[in-house]
C-alpha cells in the first residue's frame, strides 16, 4: 500500500494542471469545433446544426479564397526567408568575434518589441511621405516612390518585410544553439581533408543542423499561417481586400456577430496548420542524422 501511494503521489501534482488546461484550452476548442457546424449568429435566439453549410458558403466566396491564398503566400515566404536570414546571421555571429554578444542581442531585439510598436514604425517607413520614399528621392530614384501600403501590388510585400525583420533574430538563436552542438573535431577533420567552406557547410554543418531547421521551419510556418496583427496594424486587410488573411476574416466574422461562420474558418485554419505541420515534421525527421 505504501509503495502504491508513493507511485500515485507524484502523479497527483499534475491533476490541477490538467483541469486548468481542460477547462481553458480543450473545452473552448471542442465548443469551437461544434459551433462551426451551426448557424449561430447574433440575431438568432436558437442555434441549429447545419452540417457543412458554413464550409460550402466559405469556399463559394472569392473573399475567402483570396484570404486562403494570401495566408499560404505569407506563411511560406516568411518561413523560408526568416530561416535563410536567421541561419546566415547565426553563422556570422557564431565565430570568435569580440562583438558577437552585442550583435546577437541587437539581432534578437526586434523579437521582443510589441507588434503595435513595430506596426507604427513600419507605417512611418512605408507612408507616402515616409522614410522609404524620402530616401529614394534623395538618391535620385524618385520614379520608384509609391504609396507602398495603398498599392495592391506592394502591400503584402511590405507586411512580409516587417515579419522577416521582426522574427529573423529569433530563428537565429535556435540556429546558434544547433551550431554549438556540432563537434569541432568534425569541422577540423573536414578542413584537413581539404573541404572548402562551402563543402563543409553542405556536407557537415547542414546535415547536423537539420533538427534546428525542422524546428525553425515548423515554428515559422505556424506563425506565418496564424498571421493577424501584422495585417491588422499595417493595412487592416486593404487595399480592396488584397491583403486579407484567414485570421482577419475570422476577426471580421466575430465582430459582425457571425459566430458559426467565424468558428468554421477557425476550424479550417486549425486543420490546415495541423496537416502541413505533421507532414513537414515527418519529412524533416527522416532527414535528421546523429552527430
Amino acid at each position: 500500500m505504501e509503495k502504491l501511494m508513493k507511485k500515485r503521489y507524484p502523479s497527483s501534482f499534475i491533476i490541477p494542471a490538467i483541469l486548468v488546461f481542460g477547462i481553458f484550452f480543450v473545452l473552448p476548442t471542442v465548443l469551437g469545433f461544434f459551433y462551426s457546424f451551426t448557424n449561430w449568429d447574433i440575431d438568432r435566439s436558437q442555434i441549429q446544426f447545419i452540417g457543412l453549410d458554413n464550409f460550402k458558403y466559405l469556399f463559394s466566396r472569392d473573399e475567402f479564397t483570396v484570404a486562403l491564398k494570401n495566408t499560404l503566400i505569407f506563411g511560406i515566404f516568411t518561413a523560408v526567408l526568416k530561416n535563410i536570414i536567421g541561419l546566415l546571421l547565426a553563422l556570422g555571429v557564431n565565430k570568435d568575434l569580440r562583438s558577437k554578444n552585442y550583435l546577437r542581442t541587437m539581432f534578437y531585439l526586434p523579437g521582443v518589441l510589441s507588434m503595435i510598436v513595430v506596426g507604427i514604425m513600419f507605417n512611418s517607413i512605408f507612408a507616402m511621405d515616409g522614410m522609404l520614399n524620402n530616401t529614394l528621392e534623395a538618391i535620385g530614384l524618385g520614379m520608384l516612390t509609391t504609396n507602398w501600403l495603398g498599392n495592391k501590388s506592394t502591400a503584402m510585400a511590405c507586411i512580409i518585410i516587417m515579419e522577416i525583420w521582426k522574427w529573423s533574430g529569433f530563428h537565429m538563436i535556435i540556429y546558434i544553439a544547433g551550431l554549438q552542438t556540432i563537434p569541432k573535431e568534425l569541422l577540423e577533420a573536414s578542413t584537413v581533408d581539404g573541404a572548402t567552406k562551402w563543402m563543409q557547410f553542405w556536407k557537415v554543418i547542414l546535415p547536423l543542423l537539420i533538427s534546428s531547421v525542422s524546428i525553425n521551419i515548423i515554428i515559422g510556418l505556424i506563425g506565418g499561417f496564424k498571421v493577424f496583427e501584422q495585417v491588422y496594424v499595417l493595412t487592416n486587410g486593404g487595399p480592396g481586400g488584397s491583403t486579407q488573411v484567414l485570421n482577419t476574416l475570422v476577426f471580421q466574422s466575430f465582430s459582425q456577430g457571425l459566430y458559426g461562420r467565424g468558428s468554421a474558418m477557425g476550424l479550417l485554419l486549425f486543420l490546415f496548420i495541423t496537416i502541413i505541420s505533421l507532414l513537414l515534421n515527418t519529412y524533416l525527421k527522416s532527414k535528421e542524422v546523429d552527430s
